[in-house]
């Protein structure tokens, strides 16, 4: 098949060909340039695959490229890399791959394109399109190389026509091999809205237990890109149902499933949880605010108790959950940096909103939860608003119409008292030059007291109202 598309005649792939050419060597672009091209996906990194020499193609394209081309070569790996801007080339050696039980790593040898292709993870990624012009080569004597032409020995143009996700060779030794390529099927099912094949879906059932040999960095990286997914949900579903979840998250596994007593049920925590990550995804790009989503009610197996007047509750839960951000993150080799804490802290405040609409909206309330929130207080009520999942869409308008009342209260104790952020007026360095002390749990105390007195709205936050109200205080403690 002849591939006509307009990014084939891109003038750089042209060249690479042209290059391969004269070294005598074949060279294909593969991959997921290949799909995307074919999905009409933007992508910008190009792989190329070389029967011989990968580095000797990618050094003579950056000579070719010339000034402002920069080469990378990577001799272990018999891979070299050519950017220059926005471009960006990879180049490796065709090759043929055999693998030992307990690793992923593969013993690697020198292979033809088709024995390079069979190692490919899905059919849609085993695609390879010709770069050479066919002039000077042949394939065996026997096939003349034309640029442009489509080399697809496993159908995955008919799989991105099915939207399928089907690995090229029996899907057991795929996934016993290498098991990160279940959690990579899963995600490209995710990210590009396919369906995994029937055999390649139970294999991974069948070999789930392999996961174990993958470190848990790579797990990561694999989670996220299905947390950056459109509709992430579908993600987290698969792993649920391939029995991959409860060996790499337990936590989320035990969100599952309702327990009904004296006919009362609550909701099913898991399915929750996932609408709620959908809702937040729909309206932010923000990886941690949706892992924020993920994990709003973690807490909520800990804290579950039954009671004979309210039913099932879940006292505390956001408090419980927050403090299992950190030992979810550190296990799951998640950043514990900035990112965690604010993870943590989404999880820590996502209920206070919600308990202002069900109490009087006191502008102390409100001042306390931006304080609190500070700069994330957007993404705080966004979060909340995505947990708006009630069928009963009367009740859903009337949070979404109260949570509308505390943001406009938010506006205006904003733009009044300036209290995102803010620090007490008088700072511990004037508190002890004022009464003459030294550092001590006093200064503290006194700051402390500023500080509550401006949330609550006894004093404005001003820096000589402070100031008087602190001298009061101290008059007060010191007769």
């Amino acid at each position: 098949m002849q591939v006509n598309d307009p990014k084939i005649e891109n003038p750089v792939l042209r060249m690479v060909g042209e290059e391969a050419d004269r070294l005598g060597l074949e060279c294909y672009v593969i991959g997921g340039w290949v799909r995307d091209l074919f999905l009409h996906r933007p992508s910008d990194d190009i792989d190329v695959v070389v029967v011989g020499s990968g580095i000797t193609l990618a050094e003579a394209v950056a000579k070719r490229l010339g000034k402002g081309a920069h080469l990378s070569v990577f001799k272990t790996y018999g891979t070299a890399q050519v950017k220059r801007g926005e471009l960006e080339l990879e180049f490796v050696g065709a090759r043929r791959e055999s693998y030992q039980h307990d690793s992923r790593n593969p013993i690697v040898e020198d292979g033809t394109l088709e024995e390079d292709q069979n190692r490919r993870d899905f059919t849609i990624n085993a695609m390879a399109i010709c770069l050479n012009n066919g002039e000077r080569l042949k394939v065996k004597g026997e096939r003349v190389l034309r640029y442009g032409e489509l080399l697809d020995p496993f159908d995955g143009m008919g799989d991105l026509e099915r939207c399928i996700i089907r690995t090229p060779l029996d899907p057991d030794i795929t996934f016993s091999d290498d098991p990160l390529r279940m959690m990579r099927a899963i995600r490209f099912a995710t990210q590009l809205g396919f369906f995994l094949d029937g055999e390649t879906f139970d294999a991974i059932a069948r070999n789930k237990e392999r996961i174990g040999i993958i470190t848990k960095e790579r797990i990561a990286d694999e989670l996220n890109k299905i947390m950056l997914s459109r509709r992430p949900s579908e993600g987290w579903i698969l792993l649920d149902k391939t029995g991959l979840l409860p060996l790499i998250f337990p936590e989320l596994e035990t969100l599952k499933g309702v327990e009904v007593k004296e006919g009362r049920g609550h909701k099913d925590v898991f399915y929750h949880t996932l609408q709620v990550l959908d809702n937040v995804a729909a309206s932010s790009d923000n990886l941690w605010l949706r892992w924020a989503a993920l994990l709003h009610d973690i807490g909520k197996p800990k804290s579950k108790q039954w009671d004979p007047q309210a039913g099932w509750t879940f006292r505390n839960h956001n408090y419980i959950g927050a403090k299992m951000v950190p030992k979810i993150f550190a296990k799951m080799k998640l950043p514990l940096n900035e990112k965690m804490e604010y993870v943590r802290k989404m999880v820590d405040l996502h209920m206070r909103p919600i308990n202002l609409i069900e109490d009087t909206v006191t502008d102390s309330a409100v001042r306390r939860l931006l304080f609190e929130a500070g700069d994330d207080v957007e993404d705080l009520m966004l979060l909340c608003d995505a947990d708006i999942t009630s069928r009963n869409e009367q009740k859903k308008a009337r949070y979404h119409q109260n949570y509308q009342l505390v943001r406009q209260k938010m506006v205006e104790l904003e733009e009044r008292d300036r209290i995102r952020n803010f620090q007490p007026p008088v700072d511990g360095m004037e508190i002890m030059e004022m009464f003459h002390l030294e550092p001590c749990s006093l200064v503290g105390e006194l700051k402390s007291a500023i500080k509550d007195a401006i949330l609550d709205g006894v004093i404005p936050n001003d820096h000589e109202a402070a100031k008087q109200f602190v001298i009061e205080l101290w008059q007060k403690k010191t007769k």
